[in-house]
């Protein structure tokens, strides 16, 4: 049984006719009269009754059409979503990204993406940088967003861009001496005791000692009271007046002055974080390109 003889079939049943369903696939009645009475003897039985006029179906054939017509619809819209597949209209996308950054625009650009896209399944992951360009590497993600991360940057089977270069900003309790500051510089907060947000669980990361070098430049050590890379916890942490906090801009934008909080700008050439996106070269495919282009 193959597809052509369903479809021979199916023109037989609703032309009620061997000689029309033959011209209407352009072949001879002939050819279409054996391909009926091959498929009638693979299944068993005789589909038509050929002693009408017109002919018509046998109990067994009314069974049959409507079977036969499912198979046709079922591969037909197989077809159809194997071609948008080949040309990234519907699939998977797996996106992780680290801790903190679902307050950013990241939604607004995974929602504009889903209205043009609305066959392909975005799932998200948040974890820490560690874990995030660990899985990228074993294809757990298709695309992740992290850190600058310099191992993974330069890493010759990685791509990647640079996707939002976010400012620091200094989260204050409300009552603290600083709250009603314009901005600050980071000499100032020297001898406050730090809620500090590391970027992986080992706080040995890149972005972690890229953090502390901005410490270092502008002459001293934080004063770390601390760590966690848990964006909550940290403006929890400082909400109860237990220390102050510096995080970037994405993270407090989002969210109002009140809960105790205040958001004061950190004053500096070099107070930002960069935000990148990777993916790995090999991988690259029509989905993540359609991606790419919402993104860049």
């Amino acid at each position: 049984m193959n597809m052509n003889q369903l479809r021979y079939f199916i023109g037989v049943a609703e032309y009620q006719s061997f000689t029309k369903a033959a011209g209407s696939y352009y072949i001879t009645q002939t050819a279409i009269t054996q391909q009926i009475r091959a498929l009638e003897n693979h299944l068993g039985v005789q589909l038509f009754d050929r002693n009408t006029r017109p002919v018509r179906l046998t109990p067994e054939g009314s069974v049959f059409l409507r079977e036969a017509k499912a198979v046709l619809e079922r591969v037909e819209q197989a077809e159809h979503r194997v071609r948008e597949a080949s040309v990234g209209l519907v699939g998977s996308l797996k996106i992780g990204y680290i801790k903190g950054y679902e307050r950013s625009s990241l939604s607004d650009r995974l929602r504009s993406f889903h209205n043009k896209y609305p066959n392909i399944l975005i799932s998200c992951y948040r974890w820490d940088t560690g874990i995030l360009e660990n899985g990228l590497q074993k294809g757990d993600y298709d695309i992740i967003f992290t850190w600058n991360s310099e191992d993974s940057v330069k890493n010759g089977d990685t791509d990647c861009i640079c996707v939002e270069r976010s400012p620091l900003t200094v989260v204050l309790y409300d009552s603290h001496p600083f709250a009603r500051r314009q901005v600050l510089r980071r000499e100032e907060l020297a001898q406050e005791p730090i809620i500090y947000m590391t970027l992986s669980e080992d706080g040995n990361s890149f972005g972690d000692l890229h953090f502390l070098e901005l410490y270092q430049k502008s002459g001293g050590q934080p004063n770390i009271l601390f760590q966690s890379n848990d964006i909550e916890s940290i403006l929890m942490m400082v909400a109860a007046e237990e220390g102050i906090s510096i995080l970037p801009s994405f993270v407090t934008s989002k969210i109002t002055n009140g809960d105790n909080l205040k958001f004061i700008p950190l004053e500096g050439s070099e107070e930002f974080v960069d935000i990148y996106a990777l993916w790995k070269k090999n991988r690259k495919n029509q989905i993540l390109e359609h991606f790419l282009e919402e993104i860049s």
